[in-house]
Order: structure tokens, then C-alpha cells, then sequence
């Protein structure tokens, strides 16, 4: 029996943590290689520390995407998060691109050839979740999480508030009763800023955006608001801590409110199921909680290397299910193809797409004309609703 009274946690990291400082640059070498060729494979990692990168990894596409080329993103991506500074600055670092060709054993188990399908690009599990708790159907937590950091980012990038730097870490802390949120228990806010700042002048100038993000009245008690508890934050982003690609998983996903797989997403292209079926997995579960078929929804996908239809489809409704979850998860495989061509091409994922993805969460955004974001469409709930 599922709790009803409780305190749940999720944080949030902005564009300008390390962790994701790398995890941006890794999808801006992804989105480079599906701009030249949307078949290409890529699958780069990338570290950086004090004025230092380093990309590595392997690919196949289009020779024209040269290393001078990958390195040109990198920098282009640190420069559009912000980092000018003495121990990280996007012209200055130094950048080291290791990436070579894909291995050609992975490369048999994954093409189509003959009569077989193209095959997932490993082994692996992959989770979906939704829920009824904010409007676009994600924990309530992690939702406010993000938010509170875009709104900073919006204001730095913007000028309206100067003297805070790109480095900054939320955590919210919700009360539920009944087994809904209710309000704020308490709020930390982390944020790289200027050596002039104090920390009183620091939350002063963060105590708003935190306001604005929450819904009205759920703001927690002052003596459980904390900005910068550690006195100073002047140090920050790859100067203060290396980054490595794939580090943030919880925080892409769910925030610890639902399982997940264990595999990253930034630096895969879609014939990758750790990105393509956690993504599938994110968009049946959202449509079946937009179809009113359940008020929350786990889908578990499995699959095996080069084996294109997935191993298992599990649907977990926590009681709030209106049919039986194993005629849903049949459902499912008959309103979707979910072997990872069938993914790729119904979520239309070779595109270059998956920068804008790297901070903020990857799920509980909203659809973009150009193919963003398109696993976070309801373009499935009349089909789903013929189908009970």
C-alpha cells in the first residue's frame, strides 16, 4: 500500500554545473553529427575541469564532421552558458578530442541488413513515468526543482539580475497528504555568484524566482529557506569540481520519484535505447495518464544488443489503473512499434534536437515545432482510448 502522508525530495542542477556543462557539450557533438547525416551513430563522453576539455567516444557518420568542428561546439556551448572566467573560459580552455570510429562488432549486431531489423543499440532497462500532480504530468518535486533554476538562468542570461555566476543547485522538499503535495517544507538554493556578494544579498536576490516558481502559499518557513549554506559560493562550475557526461541521471528523469534504468542520455543518438526507449517509455506513460486510463503510470522497457523487439513491456498503474495493467501493456504494443527503428521514426528522433535537452530535465517539457521535445506530445490518447 503506497503512502499517503509523507516528505519527498528531488534536486535540480543548472546548464552551468559541471556535470552538465559536459553533458551539453556531449549532445552538441550528437546534434553536429545528425545535422550532417540523420543516421549517424555517435555515442561521445566528454570531462572537463579547469580550462580543460576532453571529448571522447566513438561515431560513424560524414567525414566533414571533423574534430576541428567538434571542438568549435564545445566551445560555442560554454560560451552560451556563460563561462568567462579565470579557470574556465570558453576561448581559452584547452580542448582534446579523442573520438574515433565505431566498433564494427557493435555496428553487425545493430544495422538492418537482409532480413533482420536494426537492432537495439545494447542491452539494458529503461523507465517511464507520469503523474497527475503538475500539469505537464511529472513529479511535483523535480518539476519545481528545474524550475526554480530556468527562472535564475532566464534572469542571468537576461540581465535582470546581475552578480550571480552559471554554477547553481536546487532542492525542494514537498509535504504530501493524502498522498497529494501540499506545500513547501523546505528549499535550498545554491548558486555561484560574484566575490562582492554576501549571502544575505545572495538569497535576497534568489528569494524571488523561488517565489514566482512555486504555487501560491507553498513557499516554506524562512528558517527552512537556504541559500548558499555553506557561506560562499565564488568558486564554481568545472574550476571548483570536474564534470563528466551522464552524472545527472535522477535529475534528468524523475527526480528519485520513479526507477530508473541506469543509463544516461546525453551523448547517444537515438538507435541508442538507453535515450530512445526511455524517452518511448516517458510518452506512453504520459499519454496513458492524459487518457484518463490511470492517475500515475511506470512503464519498464527491455531490450537486448541487437535484438530489435524489446524483451518485456511493463506497465505498473499503482492501483489507480481503470483496465488491467497486462491487456495495457499489450495495448501499447499494438498503438506503437517499439523495436528502435520503430521509436526513432514514430518520435521522429534523427534530428538535432538534444542540446537544448542537456539542462532542465529531459522530460516535463514542451513539444517544439521543430521536433523537440516530441516524446512529451498526447498524440497517442485517442488511439489508446479506441483501444480499451
Amino acid at each position: 500500500m503506497s503512502k499517503e502522508n509523507f516528505l519527498f525530495t528531488s534536486e535540480s542542477v543548472s546548464e552551468g554545473h559541471p556535470d552538465k556543462v559536459s553533458d551539453r557539450v556531449s549532445d552538441a557533438v550528437v546534434d553536429l553529427f545528425l545535422a550532417a547525416d540523420p543516421l549517424s551513430r555517435v555515442a561521445v563522453e566528454t570531462l572537463c575541469t579547469t580550462n580543460r576539455m576532453v571529448l571522447a567516444g566513438e561515431v560513424r557518420g560524414p567525414e566533414t564532421v571533423t574534430y576541428e568542428k567538434m571542438e568549435k561546439v564545445a566551445r560555442h556551448a560554454v560560451r552560451d552558458i556563460g563561462y568567462e572566467q579565470d579557470g574556465f573560459h570558453w576561448n581559452n580552455m584547452d580542448v582534446e578530442v579523442y573520438v574515433h570510429a565505431q566498433s564494427t562488432d557493435i555496428a553487425q549486431g545493430v544495422d538492418a541488413s537482409g532480413n533482420k531489423d536494426e537492432g537495439a543499440g545494447d542491452q539494458g532497462i529503461m523507465f517511464g513515468y507520469a503523474c497527475r500532480e503538475t500539469e505537464v504530468l511529472m513529479p511535483a518535486p523535480i518539476h519545481y526543482s528545474h524550475g526554480i533554476l530556468k527562472e535564475l538562468s532566464l534572469a542571468r542570461h537576461s540581465g535582470e539580475v546581475e552578480g550571480l555566476g552559471p554554477d547553481s543547485k536546487s532542492q525542494v522538499t514537498l509535504r504530501y497528504e493524502k498522498g497529494k503535495p501540499v506545500c513547501a517544507t523546505s528549499i535550498v538554493v545554491s548558486t555561484q555568484h560574484d566575490a562582492d556578494l554576501d549571502q544575505k544579498a545572495v538569497k535576497e536576490l534568489v528569494r524571488p524566482f523561488v517565489e514566482k516558481v512555486l504555487p501560491e502559499g507553498w513557499m516554506c518557513p524562512e528558517n527552512e529557506f537556504y541559500v548558499n549554506p555553506t557561506g560562499l559560493f565564488v568558486i564554481g562550475g568545472p574550476d571548483g569540481d570536474a564534470g563528466l557526461t551522464g552524472r545527472k541521471i535522477i535529475v534528468d528523469t524523475y527526480g528519485g520519484a520513479a526507477p530508473h534504468g541506469g543509463g544516461a542520455f546525453s551523448g547517444k543518438d537515438p538507435s541508442k535505447v538507453d535515450r530512445s526507449a526511455a524517452y518511448a517509455a516517458r510518452y506512453l506513460a504520459k499519454n496513458i495518464v492524459a487518457a484518463e486510463l490511470a492517475e500515475k503510470c511506470t512503464i519498464q522497457l527491455a531490450y537486448a544488443i541487437g535484438v530489435s523487439k524489446p524483451l518485456s513491456v511493463y506497465v505498473d498503474t499503482a492501483g489507480t489503473g481503470k483496465i488491467e495493467e497486462m491487456t495495457l501493456s499489450n495495448i501499447l504494443q499494438e498503438v506503437m512499434d517499439l523495436s528502435p527503428r520503430g521509436i526513432r521514426e514514430h518520435l521522429e528522433l534523427s534530428r538535432p534536437i538534444y542540446e537544448r535537452s542537456s539542462a532542465y530535465g529531459h522530460f516535463g517539457r514542451i513539444p517544439e515545432t521543430d521536433g523537440g521535445f516530441s516524446w512529451e506530445k498526447e498524440s497517442l490518447v485517442e488511439a489508446l482510448k479506441a483501444a480499451v
